[in-house]
């Protein structure tokens, strides 16, 4: 029996109806080249394997990581030990699928990490926080758009996809969960030119969400530079839209 770890972030996924609608998401196909990320117990590993040539899966935890070397047979499981955040996804073969129960606790910087590799990707399948999930794909004007909505839907088109209660799960969390799909928007798609001054005008944006955008963006530009992209500086940065960032941060 394994005893959850609370540093690693662990909740298991114990219900068998809900496994079986992720994996009919996901759609497996035997070639793919699907990583998981932290296994656990197996919820996701089992489904998968049964329809995949090979899986890839990364592991931080010593003990799951035994379990995985002799649970599983060795000819279609490569096991990847170490940190998600740190691993290296330009190692594995492209283009990847990636799926996971993430850790909460750690979900946003390893969004973020993926989506250093957007261009290897074809598809992502995340259990999250529903929190989390409704911040991703959430529309400009609502309470939940924030900087995490901006600097994920500028390279990704996303879908919440199902709701997961605590009782799925062992121990229970005490937030509720989902399910989302990410897949990479096509290199034409991308409007942003200069992802680091991207990022930097998005920050400074929501830095002070109640402020205005004359004032937050005050360093960057003129009252002419607003009129001159047609964009209200009297708005906040929670009203305007990912592309109106991208032109924002583009002059």
């Amino acid at each position: 029996m394994h005893t959850p770890r609370k540093r690693f972030g662990q909740n298991f996924l114990v219900d068998e109806t809900i496994i079986a609608d992720i994996v009919r998401a996901i759609r497996p196909q035997a070639a793919d080249n699907m990583v998981e990320i932290g296994p656990g117990l197996g919820a996701l590993t089992r489904p998968l394997l049964a329809r995949l040539d090979c899986l890839h899966v990364v592991e931080i935890d010593r003990d799951i990581i035994a379990r995985l070397k002799t649970d599983y047979p060795q000819n279609k499981i490569v096991i990847h030990e170490g940190d998600a955040l740190k691993f290296d996804f330009a190692q594995l073969p492209a283009p990847l699928r990636i799926v996971g129960n993430l850790p909460y606790n750690i979900s946003s910087p390893l969004l973020f990490h993926f989506s250093a590799y957007a261009d290897r990707i074809i598809d992502m399948h995340f259990m999250l926080q529903n929190e989390v999930v409704e911040r991703m794909v959430a529309a400009p004007s609502t309470p939940e758009y924030g900087r995490l909505s901006v600097m994920l839907q500028y390279r990704f088109h996303m879908e919440k996809l199902l709701d997961v209660p605590p009782q799925s799960f062992r121990p229970a969390p005490k937030v509720d969960s989902a399910i989302v799909r990410m897949i990479p928007l096509p290199p034409e798609e991308i409007a942003v030119r200069d992802e680091t001054r991207f990022a930097e005008i998005v920050t400074a944006a929501f830095g002070q969400r109640r402020k205005t955008l004359r004032n937050t963006l005050k360093p960057y530009f003129t009252e002419a530079d607003f009129e001159r992209l047609e964009i209200n500086s009297q708005l906040r940065a929670e009203d305007l839209s990912v592309l109106e960032f991208a032109r924002l941060a583009n002059l």
